[in-house]
């Protein structure tokens, strides 16, 4: 049962990708909520399943592929696994919707910026012609489009970089949804831009209580932007909990590695790297996923996958460090 002013929860989502390979398990058993006018940020490195988690949420999973296998998405108490493409069209938009990370793949060239806006929002509403069109209009005002009656009809090849990804925030919040993914929104954008959209959306959440996913790389952005933060890493969450927990505490060695591979102004040693590359999906691993290249790991870690551990109040890691009987234990060999 969700609290009252949860209005996301996922449980135990799993995403497959079935091909000549075998199954591939791009989301593997994720599960997180949001509340109200939360920010979460899910970071973790290409390839980890952030992108797959969010598409997965709006149903937008490449099919035939890809499917959702198993799991709950609870979107203001209704299960979204269990919607059919008709009645998923009309929740997208309308209840959840997502800003994609790239303004230039995003919009449609040979359309004016009017009629996309209105296209977003004739498909999650029925207005008349006049309506849509000042609806279109505020929500570009929203995002602080200067003169936008006039923007209307231009095309997106007459707006720089950062004005499309207004733009795109626009075509996402027009019919007022309650959670919002912002997939990398800011990586097209320079660092002015990159503030400025930040604040953006950051005062459009206190005035709406929209809740956001906030998928990014950038540690920065997550202190910034995040109330709480989810680490994904092949395919699962290997460590959440709020933001000034992880900064201050990391727990599973992934996290830590992460957190030092962020550089620093007054660092002026050779930028630290995580050695290795992420085990493939198709093949993945009986222990924990990070072991090969964990310099903590023991022989513990290939035989069976951590479970979740809570090493202090609202701080979960999937880790064998975080039991309590780890340092007791003996320290096998690991060839």
């Amino acid at each position: 049962m969700t609290s009252k002013d949860t209005v996301l929860e996922v449980n135990d989502l799993h995403t497959y990708f079935f091909n000549r390979r075998g199954i591939t398990k791009a989301v593997d058993g994720v599960s997180f909520s949001l509340k109200e006018g939360e920010t979460l940020g899910i970071v973790g490195e290409s390839g980890c399943g952030k992108t797959m988690t969010a598409l997965s949420l709006l149903g937008l999973v490449p099919k035939p592929a890809a499917r959702i296998v198993s799991g709950e998405i609870i979107l203001d108490g209704e299960d979204l696994v269990q919607k059919s493409e008709k009645e998923m069209r009309q929740i997208r938009g309308r209840k959840i919707s997502m800003i994609l990370q790239d303004p230039q793949t995003s919009l449609n060239p040979v359309f004016s910026i009017g009629s996309q806006v209105m296209e977003a929002l004739g498909v999650s509403h029925k207005f008349a012609r006049k309506e849509m069109v000042n609806r279109a209009i505020d929500a570009l005002r929203n995002v602080r489009v200067a003169a936008p009656e006039r923007r209307m009809s231009d095309y997106p090849h007459q707006m720089s970089g950062g004005m499309k990804q207004r733009v795109i925030g626009a075509i996402a919040i027009s019919s007022t949804p309650k959670v919002i993914i912002a997939d990398e929104p800011t990586t097209a954008l320079d660092v002015t831009i990159q503030l400025q959209y930040l604040q953006l959306l950051r005062e459009i959440q206190q005035e709406t209580g929209l809740a956001i996913i906030f998928i990014t790389h950038d540690f920065g952005i997550v202190a910034r932007m995040c109330d709480r933060v989810a680490v994904m890493y092949a395919g699962r969450i290997i460590e959440s909990g709020d933001v000034r927990t992880l900064f201050n505490s990391p727990t599973h060695p992934y996290t830590q590695a992460l957190m030092a591979s962020v550089p620093k102004m007054d660092r002026t040693e050779r930028l630290f790297a995580i050695d290795g590359q992420p085990p493939a999906l198709f093949a993945l691993p009986e222990g924990c996923r990070f072991a090969e290249r964990c310099s903590h790991v023991r022989e513990r870690c290939f035989q069976e996958y951590p479970p979740i551990l809570q090493p202090e109040t609202d701080h979960d890691v999937s880790c064998w460090m975080a039991d309590p009987t780890w340092d007791q234990a003996p320290q096998e060999a690991v060839s």
